[in-house]
């Protein structure tokens, strides 16, 4: 089933909805300008909503697969584990959106690492750590406990670990200790 909408803009057409001289001579990263006539049960407008059955699209030279990642949709993975170390990584399906135009096939697989989460905020943890950071509080609460007793005795570091806590922390350079993301 196609989801051709009619008297919309040529330009803005999913790629079902129309046929394009495919010129794979192309120069990859350059812009490229395609023929293209709609399929015969649609209809579509230019800018000045003049009807049109033939029309260019300027698009840049490349294949589905090396489009920036907000101009397709990948499929959830349903086999991630909570903890992995390397981060796990999984084969998804990815599909492009309708009014993207590009070279290959529309459909294609792709490795995405698994992104999860233990529950850990860093807004708490960087709170933590300005409050409460010279007993380790900021170190319990990441699950980090030899590193917060450390802080705890030491007075945390004499406030030198403190502050390069918080600078830390504030970075995202200290994360959860099951490798988990930041919520």
């Amino acid at each position: 089933m196609m989801k051709c909408p009619s008297n919309g803009l040529c330009s803005r057409l999913p790629a079902d909805c129309i046929d394009c001289a495919t010129n794979f001579s192309c120069v990859y990263g350059k812009p490229v300008t395609f023929d293209c006539t709609v399929k015969p049960s649609v209809t579509c407008v230019d800018q000045d909503f003049k009807s049109q059955k033939s029309f260019i699209i300027n698009m840049t030279c490349r294949f589905c697969w090396q489009l920036p990642e907000t101009d397709y949709e990948c499929s959830n993975s349903t086999s991630c584990m909570t903890v992995s170390c390397p981060r796990q990584r999984y084969t998804a399906n990815c599909t492009v959106r309708d009014h993207i135009h590009c070279l290959g096939n529309r459909t294609f697989p792709k490795m995405l690492y698994c992104n999860w989460t233990g529950g850990y905020k860093w807004s708490t943890a960087l709170a933590l750590s300005i409050t409460l950071g010279g007993f380790g509080a900021d170190r319990f609460y990441l699950g980090q406990w030899r590193e917060g007793l450390g802080k705890l005795f030491s007075f945390g570091g004499l406030g030198i670990w403190t502050l390069i806590d918080v600078l830390l922390i504030g970075v995202g350079y200290v994360g959860p200790a099951d490798g988990s993301l930041y919520i």
